[in-house]
């Protein structure tokens, strides 16, 4: 049986979205930024990971991998020499944690519970990004941006094992850990269906009328797949034939999406307008937009806690200096993880 979005958090989410609210229903906590947690430093940033069975954070960091305890608020480790790392994977039947190093084409593998390094694999594509891990083949799966491919590494023998084709840029995947991995295919407003025991790709499917997908999800006991998209955008496939199920409005410049199961909430988080869409699963065909958090500017990429039904997301002030793309640089000092849920 689906389970619903209990009647005191979706009043919530109605209050937060400016729905006229009761005095009973105002009593309830809204879901909003709760803390702050500033840590500073220089370089970049790019995927959050959540490792829930230590309640650790994993925040990609320029060349290093930030952990932060959830449950403390507070920095109690660093994973060093992860050149231009993009994200980080979680295999928690190992025991360990897999970097994309986007600099030196290689993937840092760390203990999860030491937090040590364990070994370094080189040979994928160039500039892998995104990572996962997948339970059904028990493989570590690289996307590789600038080689439009995807880099197959078995963890037990610590090599690249093989090397998928892709229709075009890798942007963020996702898997139903049953056999099918999907990746949104960033210059194509596509979507690929990759058999991770063959490492074949089986379906290569539109997005329209999402344009540059980036972040993506799914809902895999429902079949159900999320692709977040520049043109405020969000559009929902059937994860079986990829016929389109929805289009669902978001805030501007997304990058990431997560879905909760025990809510049957699905969060977009928009950098450039500094939101959080937050979308009710109706039921595997119909989706509700039930508020639009404040967050902050640059707030592009997350991770959710199943556990305590929060989204933690990287983000920094921005100051008014522009690089030679032009975008604004942040202030320096300022990079900061932010948690919101309902206190």
């Amino acid at each position: 049986m689906r389970r619903s979005l209990s009647l005191a958090v979706l009043a919530s989410l109605a209050c937060v979205a400016a729905i006229p609210c009761t005095a009973a229903d105002s009593a309830k906590s809204p879901i909003k930024v709760i803390s702050r947690l500033k840590l500073g430093g220089i370089g970049g940033w790019d995927y959050l990971s959540f490792d829930a069975a230590h309640r650790h954070l994993f925040v990609s960091r320029g060349d290093r991998v930030l952990v932060i305890d959830v449950d403390g608020n507070k920095q109690v480790g660093i994973i060093p020499d992860t050149s231009g790392v993009h994200g980080i994977a979680i295999a928690q039947d190992l025991h360990r944690g897999f970097t994309s190093n986007g600099k030196t084409d290689s993937v840092m593998v760390f203990d999860l519970d030491t937090l040590k390094t364990v070994a370094t694999i080189s040979g994928t594509g160039q500039k892998p990004d995104a990572i996962l891990y997948d339970n059904a083949s028990h493989h570590v799966f690289t996307f590789n941006g600038k080689t439009g491919d995807a880099s197959v590494i078995d963890p037990a023998k610590s090599t690249v094992i093989a090397t998928i084709a892709l229709p075009g840029r890798p942007e963020f995947s996702a898997t139903d850990n049953s056999g099918h991995i999907f990746v949104n295919i960033e210059d194509k407003s596509e979507l690929a269906q990759i058999d991770s025991r063959t490492n074949k790709v089986l379906h290569t499917w539109s997005l329209a009328p999402c344009e540059s997908p980036s972040g993506l999800a799914i809902d895999a006991a429902h079949q159900r797949l999320f692709s977040v998209c520049d043109n405020r955008t969000m559009t929902v496939l059937d994860a079986q034939d990829g016929h389109r199920v929805a289009s669902v409005p978001i805030g501007d410049g997304p990058d990431a999406v997560t879905f909760d199961s025990g809510d049957n909430i699905i969060y977009s988080s928009n950098g450039e307008s500094g939101t959080l869409t937050v979308v009710h699963e109706d039921d595997a065909d119909h989706y509700t937009v039930v508020a639009t958090v404040p967050t902050q500017v640059s707030a592009r990429t997350q991770a959710l806690d199943p556990q305590k039904h929060r989204v933690y997301l990287s983000s920094a002030q921005l100051g008014t200096t522009k690089d030679a793309h032009g975008r604004l640089q942040p202030v320096p000092e300022s990079f900061a993880i932010l948690t919101v849920g309902a206190p």
